[in-house]
């Protein structure tokens, strides 16, 4: 079939098959959450679900003192018991003994509407929340206050402090030691003054930019390297991990993060009444972990514990994305600018990739010398296809010309592309980065537009210079119509993710013009070449 189609015919089906891959990927197929080896063991929690046990702990902000029906337990609100003040965020620790908020100081992560950057989800399960297995004591916690030894912490640049918070209950006593530290990681040490069965909670995402074309969910990284992503909206039912190096739950910029526990600690994930994850982790009555709330900044997380760096996922193609990033951020330390890092990293892609482009070009430019020669054998043969067929492969393999040379070599090169597009979609570190002028911000979209009308006008300029020979009209108006699609759908894309597509689009000019220029040289040498002869022969 493929053999039937004219070269440029075969480009806008890669076009059209890259253009598709590249938007509807992460759309149409969203990364299955396989399930690990003691996926859907039996674990008696209680009757309730995770979408109960969720919407319980929601219900928690709104309890009141008047509406105890026990005379001898007083039901509390949810007030501030502890704050913590350090140079990039304030953390507020809640009467319930969870992590209630979690605001960024620095304005570039707060959303484009200028909404401040809290981490902390206003619903669902708060990071260290406990649950009992028992339900009785279970109301009986979510009605008795913890105490705490301060109130106010202030951490300096490398510091750190801790806090004890204190639950007496008639039955047990729960003490949580907490450690924070200023680059926002924190050390949790639980321990019950009798045996019962409890649940910590991990915290859903937080909600402060919208999403676009990115998986936003939660994640468990376990045993041999096994990553398990279970996206928003898509969890089915309840699955169990053991050998957890961590759990996370995180958006495009941001996570919450638990990691430290033994081997034998059960991670599980559920789903709540949106089908969104919920995960949390059993405990013991001497507990102990780690945690993180903040940026997925590569180097933070890997200055607290390189195991985190994991919790920077870039979906299907991360085995392609994670040393592309790697090599972004050491031409960062390079150069010192996360615009000009973009160039030169499209400019190593361009050469890396080069062979490959180079192929493609080349073979286009053979076929389009000897498509007249194809017409006639197509309409010499009209009426015999399998002769008309093996007499056109037989014409391709006389000039060199590979009738898939310019399809195959766009289609290698989409694994790199699209681990481009999310790493410069998921870096955290473009927030508030500047280029020149008016790019202020490599994370958000251009406010003037400028780059995507170049990068549409360079898309354009490419497919004028491009061999092309049509033999459809509508196929053509349609190939001619992609720059207008392009400009117009990289309009609301980060600007850093645009300058490497209109980066990209200036080195394929470049190599095209001098595929272009090599190929016209030799149709003037093979021109002299027949004329001398000529004049030859009448000599």
């Amino acid at each position: 079939m493929l053999e039937k189609l004219s070269s440029n015919q075969r480009l806008l089906l890669a076009v059209a098959l890259s253009f598709a891959f590249f938007i509807g990927y992460t759309t149409l197929f969203p990364p299955a959450a396989s399930k690990s080896a003691d996926a859907n063991k039996s674990i008696p929690v209680s009757s309730k679900t995770a979408e109960a046990v969720a919407q319980s702990a929601t219900d928690v902000n709104a309890v009141e003192s008047n509406t105890s029906s026990d005379a001898n337990v007083k039901t509390i609100t949810t007030d501030t018991l502890t704050t913590v003040n350090a140079k990039e965020f304030t953390l507020k620790v809640d009467t319930l003994g969870r992590i209630s908020s979690v605001v960024l100081k620095d304005a570039k992560h707060n959303g484009k509407d200028g909404k401040v950057s809290e981490l902390i989800s206003s619903i669902g399960a708060k990071p260290l929340f406990i649950r009992f297995e028992d339900e009785q004591l279970n109301d009986m916690a979510s009605k008795t206050p913890y105490a705490s030894n301060i109130d106010n912490i202030v951490l300096g640049e490398n510091g750190s402090a801790s806090v004890i918070l204190t639950q007496n209950m008639p039955n047990v006593t729960v003490t949580k030691t907490l450690t924070f530290y200023a680059d926002g990681h924190y050390d949790a040490e639980i321990t019950l003054s009798n045996e019962k069965r409890y649940f910590v909670y991990l915290g859903q995402h937080p909600e402060i930019i919208e999403q676009m074309m990115t998986v936003v969910g939660g994640m468990v990284y376990a045993g041999d390297n096994l990553t398990t992503i279970f996206e928003d909206g898509d969890v089915e039912g309840r699955t169990v991990f053991t050998d957890v190096h961590l759990a996370s739950s995180f958006d495009q910029y941001y996570a919450s993060i638990m990691y430290g526990f033994s081997k034998e600690t059960q991670v599980l994930v559920d789903r709540d009444m949106n089908d969104n994850p919920v995960t949390y982790l059993e405990g013991k009555s001497n507990f102990t972990f780690n945690g993180y709330i903040g940026p997925k900044e590569y180097k933070t997380l890997e200055s607290i514990n390189p195991v985190l760096v994991n919790a920077i996922e870039f979906g299907f193609f991360t085995f392609v994305a994670a040393p592309i990033f790697k090599v972004l951020m050491w031409l960062h330390g390079l150069i010192g600018n996360w615009g000009w890092s973009i160039i030169a990293l499209t400019a190593l892609i361009r050469m890396f990739l080069y062979p490959l482009t180079q192929k493609g070009m080349v073979s286009m430019q053979k076929i389009k010398e000897i498509a007249p020669r194809i017409k006639e054998v197509q309409e010499k043969y009209k009426g015999d296809p399998q002769r008309m067929n093996a007499a056109v492969m037989e014409m391709y393999k006389k000039h060199g010309a590979n009738p898939l040379g310019g399809c195959l070599p766009l289609l290698l090169q989409i694994p790199v592309f699209f681990a481009i597009y999310r790493v410069l979609l998921n870096a955290v570190e473009l927030q508030g980065a500047p280029w020149i002028l008016w790019v202020t911000d490599l994370s958000r979209m251009d406010p003037y537009y400028i780059l995507p009308i170049l990068m549409g006008a360079t898309m354009y300029y490419q497919q004028k210079i491009t061999p092309s020979n049509f033999t459809d009209p509508l196929q053509e108006k349609i190939f001619k119509f992609l720059p207008i699609i392009f400009t117009f759908f990289f309009f609301t894309f980060p600007a850093g993710l645009v300058l490497y597509w209109f980066v990209n689009n200036i080195f394929s000019i470049a190599q095209q013009y001098l595929v272009n220029k090599q190929f016209e040289a030799a149709r003037i040498s093979r021109h002299e070449a027949h004329l001398a002869e000529k004049h030859h022969e009448k000599d």
